[in-house]
């Protein structure tokens, strides 16, 4: 069966944002990062890759959602935010409890780091690189990440609020489609096509006996 094309929106490839994919790298620097220098039953390792995972998983599901609910969407990709909210609080947490230093924005050391997660967006670069560095560094890393995705999700947020202003809803798509078909297809009301009648297969075109 020939999918329709003109039928509800067809740009919910969430693979393709780039919030998505920042979102994937925060992900696995998250998971490598929290089983490597978090200890063995610290709670905390659960609870940063689950946030990172969510950071992630609500982006998608938001997305997708979006095709017959704006609402859903909106709601979910704000989970996504707060998730990575949380998981921004705790590599801050980290940084602190532990005496290490968590980079300001002027300093050489962010503005390198915001110049790279600025034009990576494989996390396949991420995975391979942290091996060689150091636990404070790859929480700054991470901290940049998630302050960069997080623009990146408050600028679709926006753009879906002006997206439902426009265009509205699933019911006024659905509305726009069916009054297209209609004139498309010479509708003319209870007559049908071409205002003829339609014919009745039920009803016998036999004369009465």
């Amino acid at each position: 069966m020939e999918e329709d094309k003109d039928f509800l929106r067809q740009d919910n490839n969430y693979r393709s944002l780039k919030a998505f994919q920042k979102a994937e790298c925060i992900y696995d620097v998250t998971f490598y990062f929290a089983h490597k220098y978090l200890k063995p039953g610290d709670r905390t390792i659960d609870q940063m890759v689950q946030a990172a995972r969510s950071g992630k998983q609500n982006l998608a599901e938001g997305n997708i959602d979006g095709i017959t609910s704006r609402e859903m969407e909106l709601k979910l990709t704000n989970v996504n935010r707060a998730s990575l909210h949380e998981l921004l609080l705790d590599y801050e947490d980290y940084l602190r409890v532990r005496g290490l230093e968590q980079w300001k924005y002027d300093d050489p050391r962010c503005i390198q780091a915001r110049a790279f997660c600025k034009a990576h967006l494989d996390s396949a670069v991420y995975r391979e690189k942290i091996k060689e560095r150091s636990d404070e560094t790859i929480a700054n890393i991470a901290i940049t990440l998630i302050h960069q995705c997080d623009v990146l999700i408050r600028g679709l947020i926006e753009w879906k609020k002006r997206d439902f202003k426009e265009r509205g809803g699933i019911k006024e798509e659905m509305y726009r489609v069916r009054r297209d078909w209609q004139q498309k297809n010479g509708y003319n009301g209870r007559y049908g096509t071409n205002g003829q009648p339609p014919n009745n297969p039920i009803k016998s075109n036999s004369p009465k006996e």
